[in-house]
């Protein structure tokens, strides 16, 4: 009886609204949520989504094309009463990123609601980069694990290193051009330039021995709804070209520094050479060798009807998650 008594006693105590019962409640009260978060975040694992970078040249469409995805085109309806905003686009200084839906059979366009129509989908994030010359780093150091030099100099993982989990969820990228620029000329040397940085990236992830899964890559030929752009068949002869005479003049730069021939056998033009090591002209089939698929798709981002739009695009982004 006697323990009994005691928690009778115990019992009793605890509902009498004494200051010492009144600060144990509220003690539980407060700590008693906090304590479920640590545990629950302690048991939780983790999950990163899988990734696709766009990369590009200021100007390209980038976060025009980010924001289509997103929000979807303007309603081309006057009656309609409600329509989405478009963003307005600026030079990006940090990179950014979305978290987006498609179907799990990769058929859905992104003007779809995929929980209206009940499909099963697959989440990802679509991350945009800076096309700035000097910010470029964001954009490389996605595609490389830290520290990793490339030929212009510039460190892949200087101030915004990757970490492992974000290099493994990697499932591709889209290089954007603007085809309507490149038929001037101008811009083709410094797109090109980007471009090969971008696709010797890759390439030394799988050169290098590293157990990483293939990134397939899509150049993205924007603005065809404009009469002065580049088909797309145009667009990617002209990038070949140009990076195969850039990959030459990097070759005869470590002839013309006093690089050996034995120097160069050994492997040191091999690291920056692009594709098929000795071959005289340039083509995207080269990056197979290195599991790098290559794809040139024309569209545009603004003028909804008025060219082939971004659908293209959306279907290659699905079918690589």
């Amino acid at each position: 009886m006697t323990v009994l008594g005691d928690l009778k006693a115990l019992f009793e105590a605890s509902l009498t609204p004494t200051p010492a019962v009144l600060t144990i409640g509220l003690l539980i009260v407060l700590l008693a949520p906090i304590l479920l978060h640590f545990i629950l975040s302690a048991t939780t694992p983790y999950t990163t989504l899988p990734s696709v970078v766009l990369v590009g040249p200021s100007g390209a469409g980038k976060t025009a094309l980010l924001t289509l995805f997103e929000r979807g085109p303007l309603s081309s309806s006057s009656s309609s009463a409600v329509k989405p905003s478009a963003a307005a686009t600026h030079t990006s200084q940090t990179p950014s990123s979305v978290e987006l839906s498609v179907s799990a059979n990769a058929t859905s366009s992104f003007r779809d609601d995929l929980d209206a129509t009940g499909s099963a989908a697959k989440k990802f994030l679509l991350v945009d980069t800076p096309g700035h010359a000097k910010l470029r780093r964001h954009a490389l150091s996605r595609l490389t694990a830290s520290g990793t030099k490339h030929a212009n100099g510039s460190i892949a993982g200087s101030g915004t290193a990757a970490p492992p989990s974000t290099l493994a969820k990697l499932k591709a990228v889209v290089f954007m051009v603007d085809a309507a620029a490149l038929a001037d000329g101008d811009a083709l040397p410094s797109t090109a330039e980007y471009l090969y940085e971008v696709l010797l990236a890759l390439q030394k992830r799988v050169a290098g021995g590293k157990k990483a899964a293939p990134v397939p890559v899509l150049v993205a030929a924007n603005k065809l709804d404009l009469f002065t752009a580049l088909p797309a068949a145009l667009v990617k002869s002209n990038l070949e070209m140009e990076l195969g005479r850039i990959r030459k003049t990097r070759s005869k730069g470590l002839l013309d520094s006093g690089v050996g021939a034995d120097d160069l056998a050994a492997g040191e033009e091999t690291d920056d050479w692009l594709g098929e090591y000795g071959s005289d002209k340039f083509t995207f089939k080269q990056m197979l060798e290195f599991d790098v698929e290559v794809d040139v798709i024309g569209g545009n981002v603004v003028g909804e009807g008025e060219g082939p739009g971004a659908d293209k695009w959306w279907r290659w982004i699905a079918e690589k998650i």
